[in-house]
């Protein structure tokens, strides 16, 4: 049986990248990525998901625990979620 490149996606477990650093900064009321040239204030959408790439969680097992969290448009959930790992993999924040 052959895998699909969209089945590897939904088992790649992303991690952030070596070179960034994720927390919460009360004084951006944001979740924040920290880089040796700056900072990225994050939404709370993006904070939610990067919050849960951890390297040892699928994109899939992200998906749905963010749809259990948040229920409501499961499909708007997993379309923005993917979408966002996939942004944050071009971008260099995150590896899988």
């Amino acid at each position: 049986m052959t895998t699909s490149h969209t089945d590897t996606r939904e088992e790649a477990r992303p991690r952030l990248a070596p070179h960034f650093v994720f927390r919460w900064e009360d004084s951006q009321d944001a979740y924040i990525l920290l880089y040796p040239e700056g900072l990225i204030k994050l939404n709370p959408s993006a904070g939610e998901i990067l919050k849960r790439c951890d390297g040892q969680t699928s994109v899939a097992t992200i998906v749905a625990d963010l749809q259990a969290a948040f229920p409501g448009s499961d499909n708007e959930i997993a379309e923005g979620a993917r979408a966002f790992i996939h942004t944050a993999r071009m971008k260099g924040w995150l590896r899988s």
